[in-house]
């Protein structure tokens, strides 16, 4: 008589199965291209709670199940000051996927919502402060965030329609303010609309935006933000042509800085008179 799977394992049994070639593979893929992980690593993987992170968690669960390369994993949840809903829903996630999380206290809502200029940069360049100095106190040498594919092209493209400057996502990055800590995006080639399709396949429910001010911040999918309007051209073009996110992502690997009139290098700004005679 065949074993009755719990409900976690056939979770993960759906990672592996039905959606191999939607999720693991390029999550596996990008682990390998970018060389996210090296023996001996110690990853704090970040978990917000919502759909991306919940589900990176259980990819390196995977991974650290079946790779060859030795790495240690410590789920890392830090609480800005969650409502309750929002607070139980993780933990209840947590429970059911059999990720063994790890919960901090921060007070970051309150400090980003007790300022009007740019309370959502603040509160994300605190959030990630915190995890470094939590993940390193850990013995941590890397925290890994769950932005993805869709988020990499988007943020592109917010920055040069809103920002007026060129300027992409890594899939890797060494910390500035935290020396021998680097932040590592190992769903950095998942589709974002595999990710959801994951989810509803599995019954899977997970916080939104977690503001607890607000309850609306920009970069929910609630209409109104920036992102929401990238995201909505994106769908417009693809129905044009469905490969442009692909051409978009693709472009940031093949950037030609000798087309480009100026440019940016590790804090220094270059001008076409800096380099044209050359």
């Amino acid at each position: 008589m065949a074993r009755e799977l719990t409900p976690c394992q056939l979770i993960e049994r759906s990672i592996i199965t039905k959606y191999h070639k939607a999720l693991w593979t390029p999550f596996v893929a990008a682990v390998k291209k970018y060389s996210l992980i090296q023996a001996g690593d110690s990853i704090a993987v970040c978990i917000s709670g919502g759909k991306d992170s919940m589900l990176m968690a259980k990819l390196m669960q995977e991974l650290h199940r079946h790779s060859e390369v030795p790495f240690d994993l410590v789920f890392l949840v830090m609480d800005p000051g969650y409502n309750e809903l929002n607070r139980r829903k993780i933990e209840s996630n947590a429970r059911l996927l059999q990720v063994p999380i790890t919960i901090f206290e921060s007070n970051i809502f309150e400090v980003a919502n007790s300022t009007e200029k740019s309370p959502c940069y603040l509160c994300a360049r605190m959030r990630r402060g915190y995890l470094y100095s939590k993940a390193r106190e850990l013995g941590c040498n890397k925290i890994a965030l769950g932005h993805h594919f869709n988020d990499v092209i988007e943020t592109t493209l917010i920055g040069m329609f809103y920002g007026s400057q060129l300027q992409g996502m890594m899939p890797k990055l060494h910390s500035t303010n935290f020396p021998g800590m680097e932040l590592i995006r190992p769903l950095y080639c998942v589709h974002e609309e595999d990710i959801i399709a994951w989810a509803r396949y599995n019954g899977l429910q997970f916080i939104q935006c977690a503001c607890r001010f607000t309850e609306n911040c920009a970069s929910c999918d609630n209409g109104g933000s920036k992102r929401q309007e990238i995201k909505d051209l994106l769908r417009r073009l693809k129905q044009d042509d469905p490969n442009i996110e692909k051409s978009i992502f693709n472009s940031l690997h093949s950037v030609c800085l000798d087309t480009f009139p100026g440019y940016k290098s590790k804090g220094r700004t270059y001008t076409l008179e800096d380099f044209y005679e050359d």
